[in-house]
């Protein structure tokens, strides 16, 4: 009984350490970011309900900061619970993990950019000039990859570690 405990419940405390703290990490680089450009942190969960709600997201007030707040963290976790089950078919995914989870980030921002962004309701038409993709592959890489990458390693593979981590 314990063992079957045990084979759940660290999967899914992988996906919720893992999705969780690269959510968290990456709303935070927004909000500082934005901040530059004199966007509150109420604005920028705002813009990730705009995905759903259009530009009526910006009308909504703390209702629609919420839902992009829960939108956010939803993706994040969906993303580690796709690395998880990448990871437990492919070796390389758990024994090179950083490596692995930058590329994995990189993965998300282009799937999140030009595929989600396009058919959702999302009121801006965004210019992607190479700076914009650097910045966007790396702070994807470092701080959505990498953290559920990491933790699928640690709390599902036991921490194994290959050669490169």
């Amino acid at each position: 009984m314990h063992d079957s405990i045990s084979r759940v419940s660290r999967p899914v405390a992988a996906v919720l350490l893992g999705g969780g703290t690269a959510a968290t990490i990456d709303i935070i680089y927004a909000f500082v970011r934005n901040a530059g450009f004199d966007k509150t942190p109420v604005w920028v969960l705002q813009s990730v309900a705009s995905g759903f709600l259009g530009l009526g997201a910006f009308e909504s007030g703390n209702p629609g900061a919420v839902l992009g707040l829960v939108s956010h963290y939803s993706i994040l976790f969906v993303a580690a619970f796709i690395y998880l089950q990448g990871a437990n078919r492919v070796p390389a995914l758990r024994t090179q993990a950083v490596a692995s989870g930058a590329v994995f980030g990189v993965l998300v921002y282009l799937f999140m950019n030009f595929v989600v962004l396009p058919l959702s309701a999302f009121p801006f038409t965004l210019s992607y000039t190479p700076m914009r993709l650097l910045e966007g592959f790396g702070s994807h890489a470092l701080f959505v990859g990498v953290p559920i990458a990491i933790a699928i390693r640690w709390l599902v593979h036991g921490g194994n570690r290959g050669a490169g981590d």
